[in-house]
């Protein structure tokens, strides 16, 4: 499934922070966006997911225009997301975080959850515990496994390896790296420039709310990268 960002503005009020950002990613792409702390990158996500209103452009799903579409629509029609922050409901159990999904997607079943299982099977002797209590990085297994449940074909990723222990890190580049192979289309927001790089097939570099540098990560400049993402 294709998704496209097309000349997107997004302000706070008055104050403009993305500036006509267009990027593709393509149909079961591995696309990774990077930048500093603060030049617009979950402010895209945001956007992309309509929880923040665009002031211009567009976004394409499979070249439908989803722009006025709100947040659980998008999500209905194939794009999982996974916001910054190991965000889960801490006061269910791991369990019912999963279950949260069935009630309100209808392409999901009990064997939805069985799959996402499949992905991080360490969550399994975890799934009574309250969301509250688990790790960071079981937190953020259980977050990336939600958006699964759904079954959507576009993974969007916003910084998933943040605060996280090596450890789990090599899991998870593991799972998504899994999904990837399976077909899954992937939008991965990242810092940590090896992890990127190991996992994405494409990039796209942000500054100052646009697209500073973009290409193909098997000709990537390090050089670059570095002068690009340096606080």
């Amino acid at each position: 499934m294709n998704l496209e960002l097309q000349d997107v503005r997004i302000a706070y009020g008055r104050a403009e922070v993305v500036f006509g950002v267009s990027l593709e990613v393509p149909d079961k792409s591995f696309t990774c966006l990077m930048g500093r702390n603060g030049v617009g990158k979950t402010t895209l996500l945001n956007g992309l997911m309509g929880v923040l209103p665009l002031r211009a452009g567009t976004v394409m799903l499979d070249g439908r225009d989803i722009t006025r579409m709100s947040t659980p629509q998008r999500a209905r029609s194939g794009i999982g997301y996974v916001p910054q922050g190991h965000q889960v409901f801490p006061f269910l159990t791991a369990m019912e975080n999963l279950r949260v999904v069935l009630e309100r997607d209808r392409r999901s079943s009990p064997s939805s959850i069985d799959d996402a299982l499949d992905v991080f099977p360490s969550l399994r002797k975890l799934l009574d515990r309250p969301a509250g209590l688990l790790s960071g990085g079981q937190a953020q297994q259980l977050a990336i496994a939600r958006a699964l449940v759904s079954r959507p074909q576009v993974l969007v990723l916003d910084e998933p390896t943040e605060g996280i222990q090596p450890s789990i890190i090599i899991e998870i580049e593991d799972a998504i790296a899994g999904l990837h192979a399976a077909g899954m289309t992937i939008l991965l927001v990242e810092q940590y420039v090896e992890f990127a790089l190991r996992l994405a097939q494409r990039y796209a570099v942000m500054d100052g709310g646009l697209i500073a540098h973009a290409g193909d990560t098997s000709t990537v400049d390090l050089a670059t990268f570095s002068d690009l993402l340096a606080v």
